[in-house]
């Protein structure tokens, strides 16, 4: 199951997306013109295309070993989020520029409560 998954990918603000894609994460499929990336735009970005991008990237797509969303983005889609049980891909929540992280908020801590009883 995991030996076809060998990229990144990522949801997040435009200085977080930029800065990952400039360390060589980005990847455009040749046949498809998939892209393992979605630049989150306040206002423009709305939370159905967010859902959208969460399921290409955790469902449909068989690629992706780790997606890496910021915690203000997944907050918007948490139910998402807090349901998705499956090993890969794995779903990180990094901090972004103008919003620190909470590990309160954080589903992979909340489940590692839960796990040792302290939830």
């Amino acid at each position: 199951m995991a030996d076809k998954r060998t990229l990144i990918a990522v949801i997040g603000d435009e200085d977080t997306t930029t800065g990952l894609l400039l360390a060589g994460i980005g990847q455009v499929s040749p046949s498809t013109n998939d892209k393992n990336f979605l630049v989150y735009q306040e206002n423009k970005t709305s939370v159905e295309e967010l859902e959208e991008k969460f399921d290409d990237f955790t469902i449909r797509r068989n690629d992706i070993a780790i997606l890496l969303i910021n915690q203000h983005i997944a907050d918007m889609i948490r139910l998402k989020i807090d349901n998705f049980e499956n090993p890969f891909p794995a779903i990180l929540e990094i901090p972004s520029k103008d919003h620190p992280y909470d590990p309160s908020k954080d589903s992979v801590l909340k489940k590692v409560r839960k796990l040792f009883g302290e939830a």
